[in-house]
């Protein structure tokens, strides 16, 4: 029998008791699923020695073991932080002049878009820009110029209350 097949032999013999005591190890179905997966994975990767052991299954029940201990480490690492630290504090929301030019900048070609996102928002000099997108440096300028045009229209056609609210 090849390792792939003495594998996949091992793995539908053994699975559902070693999910089975998983399970009842963490209380959690999820959790003991994701811990048996990345317990077999690990056996997958080492087969040609865990496959000689006397008792592959005890390997395997092991190595989900620790993985549950260690996620359960790193979740009770993660609360007590957070305890620590409080929650994050709120973030505002979006400025309405940021909303304004996204919606006017989706507007425009992508060209032209990436163009002006690149040298202004970015801050990438032109020629980096042409380097980054594979065009000739006038063409950036060509982009830039006809783009900071099409963005001044909109953002002039937009009503001045909606910068405001």
């Amino acid at each position: 029998m090849s390792g792939e097949e003495s594998f996949d032999a091992f793995y539908r013999g053994s699975r559902q008791r070693l999910y089975d005591c998983l399970y009842a190890l963490t209380g959690n179905a999820a959790e003991a699923q994701d811990v048996v997966h990345e317990a077999y994975a690990r056996a997958w990767q080492r087969w040609s020695t865990v496959g000689e052991y006397a008792d592959p299954e005890a390997w395997v029940r092991t190595v989900a073991r620790r993985v549950a201990v260690s996620r359960w480490r790193r979740a009770r690492s993660a609360l007590h932080a957070y305890r620590r630290a409080g929650p994050p504090p709120d973030v505002p929301g979006p400025n309405p002049d940021s909303v304004a030019l996204v919606g006017a900048l989706a507007q425009l070609p992508p060209a032209q878009r990436t163009a002006l996102v690149l040298h202004h928002l970015v801050g990438l000099p032109v020629a980096d820009v042409a380097r980054e997108t594979g065009v000739p440096e006038g063409t950036v300028k060509a982009r830039l110029s006809r783009g900071r045009r099409a963005l001044a229209n909109l953002l002039e056609a937009t009503p001045a209350e909606a910068h405001n609210v």
